[in-house]
């Protein structure tokens, strides 16, 4: 999956990254989350859908609600922008989170994100 290509990466570069494949939303397998978190200490909610107002936003509430203490960063979330999706081929790829936007995410998220050049 996209998300074990990010992991990749991600372990290319020295970063273990944890990946849960949430396979549905009701019922929420939010205690394996949960368990991962207070694990790890960080989160990457990432999903195809828009990250504003998508049901990562709900997730990424539930885990910055019940595992506070656990976390050692913001839950960072990655997901489609906040436009009509297209139907080009070519476009869509470019509108579907990859690999590397996930890398992106997770490299935020664990405080190796590349510093902006002014």
């Amino acid at each position: 999956t996209t998300a074990l290509a990010g992991a990749e990466i991600l372990e290319g570069e020295g970063i273990s990254a944890e990946v849960i494949d949430l396979r549905t939303l009701r019922p929420l397998d939010l205690p394996t989350v949960l368990e991962s978190v207070t694990r790890t200490g960080r989160c990457v909610v990432a999903h195809e859908a828009v990250t504003e107002g998508g049901f990562g936003a709900e997730i990424a509430s539930q885990i910055t609600e019940q595992a506070w203490d656990d976390l050692d960063g913001p839950v960072v979330r990655v997901g489609a922008p906040f436009s009509p999706p297209p139907f080009s081929p070519t476009l869509e790829a470019a509108f579907v989170v990859n690999a590397q936007d996930i890398a992106v995410a997770a490299r935020r998220a664990v405080g190796n994100a590349p510093q902006a050049v002014a």
